[in-house]
């Protein structure tokens, strides 16, 4: 992203995304990436977002956020292989809840849903098809091809 946004700084990077998630500070880093270019970004979910991946779905320029019709949306709490001594494990547990406040901060930012809700809808797995992307503020639309009528005037 950082090199088309370079090479042409007003024209819009389509970002598609099928992914299980990830790690949080990396996913957080493709996050800041499309909030820092100058670019508009526009984010495509085909087959599945979930965890970091979703955020980056939501993250795309307003607008231009989509999915495909059979898409899946999947939000679910933040974990983490925490292990070792107890203090360690405590410290490494308020890292992942601080991450856990931050991705409610950006989902709220992006969705328009509270902190709250997003907190509430967090603590299990939530699943969402495309329309519910759309209801949930996720993404504004569903790409479809062209109608069979479109088809034939081609």
């Amino acid at each position: 992203m950082l090199f088309l946004a370079r090479e042409d700084p007003d024209k819009e990077i389509h970002l598609y995304i099928n992914s299980p998630g990830g790690l949080i500070y990396p996913g957080l880093a493709i996050y800041d990436t499309i909030q820092l270019i100058e670019s508009p970004v526009s984010t495509i979910c085909v087959g599945s977002t979930a965890s970091l991946a979703t955020v980056i779905l939501a993250a795309g320029a307003p607008g231009r956020r989509y999915g495909l019709p059979s898409c899946t949306i999947h939000m679910h709490p933040a974990g983490g292989g925490i292990r070792g001594y107890a203090p360690d494990v405590e410290i490494q547990a308020r890292e992942l809840l601080r991450m856990q406040a931050k991705i409610h901060d950006i989902l709220s930012n992006h969705t328009g849903q509270s902190v709250e809700k997003i907190a509430e809808d967090f603590d299990r797995d939530y699943f969402m098809d495309a329309q519910g992307g759309i209801e949930y503020g996720i993404i504004d639309e569903i790409l479809t091809g062209p109608t069979e009528e479109e088809k034939k005037e081609q």
